[in-house]
């Protein structure tokens, strides 16, 4: 058992003991940390060393930008795990008693990541903890191969379960729900949210359908805290499965899964070190005893504390821009259980201030420091932010932080920078469809445009694999710009495609959002006569 006492004697002997939760870094001076955060090529910098920049976190805790901030404690437990050997299982079994005397669930285990954990769930689901069946994943003929979700769950998060072979069966209502209950139901599977406690389809709903069957349900309440009773379990789910590197502050590559002993260990049974379909999904010995030190210290925590020191450095970034004229600014606070945090909504009127939301995001991302603000950092954000605001989040910020960004906010607004904008009449007409090569990092694919055009302005689809999506876009002189997203079942296919038209041809490159990029060249179709 490892509680606030044990780590924080573990602690004592290092510089920042007795430091926690409430963000103030060690060496306590806003000078100090104002210096770690400068983003330069500092000593301290270790991703400087190899030639990237580091950032200052205000868009809170999204993975592609390195999640939370971990505890300090859950550090030093990670430190100390790995100083000494323990076999795996024996160490799960005792993390999994501990979880359930702390969270009330019957069992626990440490997964990695909250999808890891749907992952293995659904595989517990599917197989039963059955060797024989664990070792024909993904091939499910003769199992149970059927995922129910609710329509409003939809996310991109489906891809954990799907990884496991399964279908997922999409349904609206309870009526559809009970006609989709069946033999081949393996799991149903719920996103955590307002409509998840209240909606038509609560989980509390969706239990007095699948309990007579016998139908298991999974919560993924990824980026919940850790409440007693658990309320997702007291509605009638069986497991719930949280992130480590969200409201938890744990290891980025950890998170838990919570619930009915049986279903629990199943999940362990199909993950790693056990070989098989889940031993890709491995956590090692620290990320256990890190996950179990920050669960240990949410119940330790002062989260009002927490709250305030929040509060006071958006306070701080508003009274800084309360001069700039033109500019406002507000607290907004959060709803619902998922990534609490209060955020302040900077707006300003655009006739004195001639940015957009997504020019300020960029201005602030390409400066020095990099700041990541509303959706930076995520590489091109889908739809460009066209409004007059932005966005800041302070769950994840050294103290000192906030000065920082004040000035940077300020300097920006204040005397905000000339943005080229794209204009002059087009050169062609591309109206009509496009054969479309698309070039990805080692293969390529036949896609399809099909424009139509008004001026300037473009409008159609664009027709690939996971089928047809509207696009939008312009073209000022042989300049052509193209967007075109796919958010249909969770899905996150957002391309900004950037190039030139000459002829009967346009080429160019494309952003894929958080796949990175590729090139594109599009021929126009020419029909037989």
């Amino acid at each position: 058992m490892i509680g606030r006492r044990t780590v924080l004697k573990l602690l004592s002997s290092l510089p920042f003991g007795g430091l926690i939760a409430a963000g103030i870094p060690a060496g306590g001076s806003r000078a100090a940390a104002a210096g770690r955060l400068t983003g330069g090529p500092a000593p301290e910098s270790i991703y400087a060393t190899i030639g990237v920049r580091p950032l200052i976190n205000a868009r809170g805790t999204v993975t592609i930008i390195g999640a939370t901030r971990m505890l300090p404690e859950v550090q030093e437990a990670m430190d100390a795990a790995t100083r000494e050997y323990v076999q795996l299982d024996e160490l799960m079994e005792g993390v999994g008693r501990r979880l359930a005397e702390r969270t009330g669930a019957e069992w626990g285990i440490v997964t990695s990541g909250a999808s890891g954990a749907i992952t293995v769930a659904t595989a517990g689901a599917v197989t039963g903890g059955d060797p024989d069946r664990l070792w024909r994943l993904p091939d499910l003929t003769g199992m149970k191969d059927e995922v129910i979700i609710p329509s409003y769950s939809r996310s991109a998060y489906d891809a954990a379960a799907r990884a496991v072979g399964v279908r997922m069966v999409e349904v609206d209502d309870l009526q559809q729900l009970v006609r989709a209950l069946g033999p081949r139901t393996a799991i149903i599977l719920v996103l955590a949210g307002r409509r998840s406690e209240n909606g038509p389809l609560s989980v509390e709903e969706i239990a007095s359908a699948a309990r007579p069957h016998g139908v298991p349900i999974l919560v993924d309440a990824a980026a919940e805290g850790l409440e007693v009773p658990n309320p997702h379990l007291a509605q009638g789910a069986d497991m719930v499965a949280y992130s480590g590197g969200k409201y938890l502050r744990g290891p980025q590559c950890a998170g838990l899964l919570l619930g009915r002993e049986d279903l629990v260990r199943s999940a362990w049974t199909n993950s790693a070190p056990h070989h098989g379909f889940g031993r890709s999904l491995k956590v090692g010995r620290e990320e256990i005893m890190g996950m179990l030190a920050a669960v240990e210290m949410w119940f330790e925590r002062d989260h009002e504390a927490e709250w305030r020191a929040w509060e006071t450095r958006l306070q701080h970034i508003g009274r800084r821009l309360q001069d700039v004229p033109g500019v406002s600014t507000s607290v907004r606070q959060p709803e619902g259980r998922s990534n609490r945090a209060p955020s302040l909504v900077v707006e300003w009127d655009q006739a004195r201030i001639p940015l957009t939301g997504s020019d300020v995001e960029q201005l602030l991302w390409d400066g020095e420091p990099r700041i990541a603000v509303s959706g930076m950092g995520s590489f091109l954000p889908f739809p460009p932010n066209t409004l007059p605001d932005i966005r800041i989040n302070p769950s994840q910020l050294e103290a000192g932080a906030e000065l920082i960004i004040a000035d940077r906010v300020f300097a920006v607004l204040s005397d905000p920078p000339e943005r080229p904008r794209p204009s002059g009449p087009p050169d062609a007409d591309v109206s009509g469809q496009w054969d479309l090569e698309m070039t990805f990092a080692a293969g390529m694919a036949d896609q399809r445009f099909a424009f139509e055009q008004a001026g300037s302005v473009l409008a159609g689809t664009h027709f690939a694999d996971m089928g047809p999506r509207d696009l939008q876009g312009t073209l000022h002189g042989s300049d052509i710009l193209v967007r075109s997203s796919n958010t249909d079942r969770g899905m996150r296919i957002n391309y900004t495609f950037v190039g030139t038209v000459e002829g009967e041809v346009m080429s160019g490159r494309v952003h894929m959002g958080e796949y990175g990029m590729a090139g594109w060249r599009a021929a126009r179709l020419r029909y037989d006569r």
